[in-house]
């Protein structure tokens, strides 16, 4: 008797969605991460309009993962490690709502295993400053222009993607080996 997959998704807003979604492209478990817009008041954004920070949105990216593989506070720990939690509405340069730090949450336990995660964190001293990373039920979901798929593994060369996203990309290779797909 084959075994059936239990497929969950997650959606977590880091900062720039190019970067997150080449760090959680590497696991186990990640069947697809779909980068886009949410948490906003426009319908149907354009990356154009979530640019001039005016929709409420936060780029962000929705991951398709088997929680028999990895679980959803495995993915967490992977989201804190490869972002700042403790700046506000910014990701180094990127700076604007839409760089904001959130997770959104598709039931109650993600919920609860967020806010877990986030006071285990701060009761650790993980982070020298506070943790900024809002937690919100996730709303609609807009997935960004063909143009974002796989924007780093189609842009290696560009300067923004060596300089900031690369590093993170050799972070999650060197402290989560365990949690890599086979090449």
């Amino acid at each position: 008797m084959e075994k059936e997959e239990m497929i969950e998704v997650a959606t977590f807003a880091g900062g720039c969605f190019w970067c997150t979604e080449a760090v959680f492209l590497e696991l186990k478990g990640v069947q697809s991460v779909v980068s886009g817009y949410i948490g906003g008041n426009t319908v149907n954004p354009t990356y154009k309009e979530i640019c001039q920070g005016d929709t409420g949105h936060a780029e962000a990216i929705q991951i398709s993962f088997d929680p028999t593989v990895i679980s959803f506070g495995e993915l967490l720990e992977l989201f804190f490690a490869t972002h700042d939690p403790t700046t506000l509405n910014r990701q180094g340069n990127d700076v604007g709502t839409q760089y904001r730090s959130e997770i959104f949450y598709h039931n109650e336990e993600q919920r609860e295993i967020s806010e877990d995660c986030i006071r285990f964190l701060t009761q650790e001293a993980v982070f020298d400053k506070p943790i900024v990373t809002r937690v919100a039920a996730a709303s609609t979901f807009y997935e960004a222009e063909a143009y974002h798929k796989n924007y780093y593994n189609q842009n290696k060369s560009q300067s923004y993607c060596s300089f900031v996203i690369t590093p993170k990309i050799d972070k999650v290779r060197t402290y989560f080996k365990d949690k890599l797909k086979e090449k």
